[in-house]
């Protein structure tokens, strides 16, 4: 089986359609969304696109994912979580209806699939271990290995920090397949192919015509994520650096700040 990966794409539509549109020249046999799917300018136009794929397409959830459930149901927000975060949560979860809520609600948070030529491959969002554990490049090996332990896959992919990585940590694999909607580093819509190889993929869209869309969107912070997560995203050192000071003290439970735009 030959699998696209795509992830965080944080209801960033036009980001979507692009990559979508060149996954299917590659004509994978399966596409796998790695969570944070709905929490951003254009929810439902994303959800919405992505079940039309039917048996094509497998979900996993992502802790954003999870927050607008929990907004949705009218559950007590974290106290702390950033109030830009909280706005834009509220805000998602309005977007939606009741079936879109339950499809979110139901997702696994893990995914084990057999891939071509890498055998078995475990997918989560944050780490193996939590959906909001941050790894990135710069992960120290000693911390990367206590995130693995235990982990019978030899690959694992994960998301959540939207910076594409390839690392190795004992016999594990742990990959990181970028973000589709608020990437960090260049701007354009990052995915991973796997089978037989596996493969980093960039696609690049009209920003400027995102940007605008973004803009009329209604979103609470339409011209935030527009100037900073899709014409000049922070860039990749930007964001290691703030991930890496926050992860050995906030482990698994960090939300995501990072001036300018957030995760």
């Amino acid at each position: 089986m030959k699998i696209a990966a795509l992830y965080d794409i944080h209801g960033n539509f036009p980001a979507l359609q692009a990559a979508l549109a060149e996954i299917e020249q590659v004509r994978p046999d399966l596409l796998l969304v790695g969570g944070d799917i709905v929490s951003g300018p254009m929810p439902r136009a994303v959800l919405e696109r992505l079940l039309e794929f039917g048996d094509r397409v497998r979900f996993i959830r992502g802790n954003a994912d999870r927050e607008v459930v929990a907004a949705f149901d009218g559950l007590p927000i974290d106290p702390d979580m950033p109030e830009e975060v909280r706005e834009v949560t509220l805000w998602t979860a309005k977007q939606l209806a009741q079936r879109h809520r339950d499809f979110l609600a139901q997702l696994p948070e893990q995914a084990i699939l057999d891939v071509d030529g890498l055998g078995e491959v475990l997918f989560c969002h944050g780490s193996p271990r939590s959906d909001e554990e941050m790894v990135t490049a710069a992960t120290p090996e000693a911390r990367l290995r206590e995130i693995l332990a235990g982990v019978k896959q030899n690959v694992v992919v994960c998301g959540h920090t939207h910076m594409q990585f390839d690392r190795r940590a004992g016999s594990v694999r742990i990959v990181n397949a970028g973000s589709v909607g608020m990437p960090y580093g260049d701007p354009g819509a990052y995915w991973l192919l796997l089978g037989p190889s596996l493969d980093f993929w960039r696609t690049l869209y009209d920003l400027e015509q995102a940007a605008e869309a973004i803009r009329a969107s209604g979103y609470p912070q339409a011209q935030d994520f527009a100037d900073n997560n899709v014409l000049k995203p922070a860039t990749a050192a930007e964001a290691i650096e703030v991930f890496e000071r926050m992860a050995p003290t906030r482990g698994a439970t960090t939300y995501r700040t990072l001036p300018p735009g957030n995760v």
